[in-house]
């Protein structure tokens, strides 16, 4: 049985305010197509399909032309619901879908009743768990502690104890939402920490044939039995460097045989630059980005104005800025404002932000008048504007 394991696409996410709509549809298309080429039998999503609990019109819209597409292909689906989701909204006609061959799995009480399938092997059976909240669960399970942990073990034993009234030789495939041992977070999860505490042991999956994981968006392999397929696009300029894809996972007989990376298509590079703001302007270094979104740190000494209008003549997808003077914080502003006006306290925090340098005269000059009008009596204000706008 081959097997194309995905998560996280988070339909409806921008990126610094750019829409993402158009490359994850890409990522569908080349979803779909994969499905055909690779001849997979099985396509797996481990959770947070939207962005949010209330997606947007268009990512629903997404979402469904994605089942549909997925429905009518040659692959058996089985999806879950991550910590992004809304798991009674993502299992809407949850029943009424299960028909068509897509199996929307968001509700936790039904966790050890897996989606069974046959190969050339025998039987394999499908678990998939939807992200556990254990503020939810604790009470509801009976725990005695609350944790992630607590909450996953349950769900595991469960699905154990399933597996052991399959017959002889059944090979078992598991989703999970969920941050375990040995992952790497980048900068564009949600945290799902209780007390301080997020992670679940890689043990706990033991024994299974292949445990398809969704959270954590870099891809990662914790064992040659449990990875992380991570997001189809980047989310962060911390996953710059990440390739982005699905695993295509081959089980025999015997379980897992054999799993290969696929390469998503990139809709937009991620760049982090540094550099003075001239070097960034005139470096042939970095030509290959000026089509890509960018990160730019600036090292100059003294903060450039209209830095970002200026990077973006060269760098016209510049989306983020950020200030590490080479050799460090050269101004401090005073720490007492006692004695002092407003308007000195304020060019203090300009010069404070700039680096050092100072406000311009016509600044100072449009500082001051902003400050008095802010000093002026609310009910002089008031009747001042009433005589001018009758």
């Amino acid at each position: 049985m081959r097997i194309l394991h995905t998560s996280d696409w988070h339909l409806g996410r921008s990126f610094h305010g750019e829409d993402l709509l158009v490359a994850q549809a890409a990522y569908v298309d080349h979803l779909i197509e994969t499905v055909e080429t690779q001849q997979v039998d099985l396509v797996v999503v481990s959770g947070d399909v939207y962005d949010r609990a209330l997606p947007s019109v268009d990512a629903v819209e997404l979402a469904d032309e994605a089942l549909h597409r997925l429905g009518t292909s040659r692959a058996r689906v089985v999806i879950t619901s991550g910590n992004h989701d809304s798991q009674r909204r993502l299992g809407f006609n949850s029943r009424l879908v299960d028909l068509a061959g897509v199996h929307l799995r968001t509700d936790a009480g039904r966790l050890d009743e897996p989606v069974l399938l046959d190969d050339e092997h025998g039987p394999v059976a499908v678990y998939g768990i939807p992200y556990l909240e254990p503020d939810v669960l604790t009470r509801a399970w009976a725990l005695p502690t609350r944790s992630h942990r607590a909450v996953m073990s349950t769900a595991m034993d469960r699905v154990r104890a399933d597996l052991a009234t399959r017959p002889a030789g059944t090979r078992s495939v598991v989703l999970a939402h969920a941050f375990v041992a040995g992952g790497l977070p980048s900068e564009s999860e949600r945290d799902i920490s209780v007390g301080g505490v997020s992670v679940v042991p890689l043990e706990l999956f033991d024994g299974i044939d292949y445990t398809a994981l969704g959270h954590l968006h870099g891809r990662a392999k914790l064992s040659e039995t449990v990875r992380y397929s991570g997001s189809p696009i980047a989310y962060s300029f911390s996953e710059a460097d990440h390739v982005k894809g699905s695993w295509l996972v081959d089980l025999d007989a015997d379980g897992l045989a054999e799993a290969a990376f696929v390469a998503a298509p990139v809709h937009r590079s991620l760049a982090r630059l540094e550099g003075t703001i001239d070097t960034l302007l005139a470096d042939e270094r970095f030509t290959p980005h000026e089509q890509s979104w960018v990160q730019a740190t600036l090292t100059d000494e003294v903060r450039p104005l209209q830095a970002m209008d200026r990077l973006r003549t060269r760098f016209p997808h510049a989306l983020a800025l950020r200030f590490a003077p080479s050799g460090g914080e050269t101004h401090s502003p005073r720490v007492t404002t006692t004695g002092r006006s407003a308007h000195d306290v304020a060019l203090d925090f300009v010069a404070h932000v700039r680096g050092g340098a100072v406000a311009t005269q016509a600044e100072s000059v449009l500082l001051r008048e902003a400050l008095e009008c802010c000093s002026e009596d609310p009910d002089l204000v008031a009747s001042r504007d009433a005589v001018v706008s009758g």
